[in-house]
């Protein structure tokens, strides 16, 4: 059973090295990263559609997609859009894809981009209306009021993209997940080190080589750590709960500022075979976009409804899914929404599913490093999982099967089912 009436196929794209944040990537802004991956996919066939995202808001430009391509000097023919759905972003572009092939669209590009580096410095609506009523009435007066704005006129990042209604960071809300889930410091620093070991030995074995194409600044990833230990980790203080004394969230367990951008292809069968011969492919059998009340369920754990009723609607349990690539927006936050997929009784009482799962193999999950280790630019998060998950999937037999499971601010979640062929 699929979702789909025709065979829908996700294939792996390439990527930007990710950056730290403040590091080698920085002068770039959303579009001009975005521009060298577009044209390297581009060169490896042409797409009937582009669908591209960021999250991080630029009054620049109000379709970064279709600013994209026309940036990168391609055909101006090809339609192009854009998505945003917070860390989901470009996986959520994958579906909307999925939705819009055929009748003569066969093979989309999809994917997005982050430079967390750069975030833009915005005007309050007041302040906004305040100048812009004066510039309408008086412009030297306008110009003049700029130089007087105060610091409670601006919208700064100060608060590390704080989610608007409670006005607290994703860190600040997985700090109370984990406490509720009795998730402990030690293992997330466990799931740490074994996220960088696993990206590090990646890059060393060459699974990155076909998948990232070197810029100019960066060569590789800039984040794994080939030297981190546990006892470098334990050292670590709390990066949200620095006071209660019972913070276990650090820098060294937590996704790190990136930027970065990264895309993948989403095509009919006529569609895959446009692409280069060898090109990594797995068939997008079902999704799941779930959502939770964050104020009484913790904000990043939608991912554990969407897991337990995408597997219950195809009768399948744990031991019938050979690969797991869960996005690591932090080691609480994976190691929670595992324990919560694990319990049965909270499966049946909360994601409203009766049937059982089985043993979960940890083994499974992310054999190549996850975003604690390679990082996570918002917007290139869905499209690199994606192109992971496809490349570690096509060296499976056929018919292995993979879930691809984000997490998303606002409480949200994206699960894809995969099958290899």
């Amino acid at each position: 059973m699929s979702r789909f009436a025709e065979p829908v196929f996700v294939a792996a794209g390439l990527r930007t090295p990710f950056g730290r944040g403040g590091g080698a990537l920085a002068a770039y802004n959303a579009i001009s990263l975005s521009v060298p991956v577009v044209q390297a996919m581009a060169a490896q066939a042409e797409p009937d559609l582009l669908v591209w995202g960021t999250v991080i808001p630029n009054l620049g430009w109000s379709n970064i997609a279709r600013e994209t391509w026309l940036d990168a000097k391609l055909n101006p023919t090809v339609p192009a859009f854009s998505v945003v759905l917070a860390c989901s972003t470009s996986m959520t572009a994958t579906f909307a894809a999925a939705g819009m092939l055929g009748e003569g669209t066969d093979l989309t590009m999809v994917g997005g981009s982050e430079v967390m580096s750069r975030p833009s410095i915005a005007l309050t609506a007041e302040a906004s209306k305040r100048l812009t009523d004066l510039f309408a009435q008086d412009a030297m007066a306008a110009l003049a009021a700029l130089q007087s704005l105060a610091p409670s006129d601006y919208v700064l990042p100060t608060k590390g993209w704080a989610n608007r209604i409670t006005g607290r960071t994703m860190g600040d809300h997985m700090e109370e997940t984990a406490k509720a889930w009795r998730v402990s410091r030690e293992a997330q620093d466990n799931w740490a080190l074994k996220s960088h070991q696993r990206a590090v030995a990646g890059w060393e074995r060459g699974f990155f080589d076909d998948l990232v194409i070197p810029l100019p600044e960066l060569a590789r990833d800039a984040n794994p750590r080939a030297d981190t230990s546990p006892e470098r980790l334990a050292a670590l203080k709390p990066a949200f709960d620095r006071d209660s004394g019972w913070g276990t969230l650090t820098a060294g367990n937590s996704s790190p500022i990136t930027d970065g951008a990264a895309g993948c292809w989403v095509a009919t069968e006529a569609g895959v075979a446009r692409l280069p011969a060898g090109t990594p492919y797995a068939r997008l059998v079902d999704y799941e976009v779930s959502a939770v009340d964050f104020h009484t369920e913790g904000l990043l754990m939608a991912p554990s409804y969407g897991i337990p009723r995408l597997l219950a609607r195809h009768q399948l349990g744990f031991s019938d899914i050979a690969l797991w690539e869960i996005h690591e927006a932090f080691a609480a936050q994976v190691l929670a929404n595992v324990a919560a997929i694990t319990d049965p009784e909270w499966v049946r009482a909360t994601a409203g599913v009766q049937a059982a799962m089985g043993d979960f193999d940890w083994d499974r999950v992310n054999p190549n490093g996850g975003s604690v280790a390679l990082g996570h630019p918002f917007g290139a998060t869905g499209a690199r999982d994606l192109s992971q998950a496809v490349k570690e999937l096509w060296a499976m037999p056929p018919g292995s099967r993979a879930i691809v499971s984000i997490c998303a601010d606002g409480g949200q979640g994206t699960v894809a089912l995969l099958e290899r062929g």
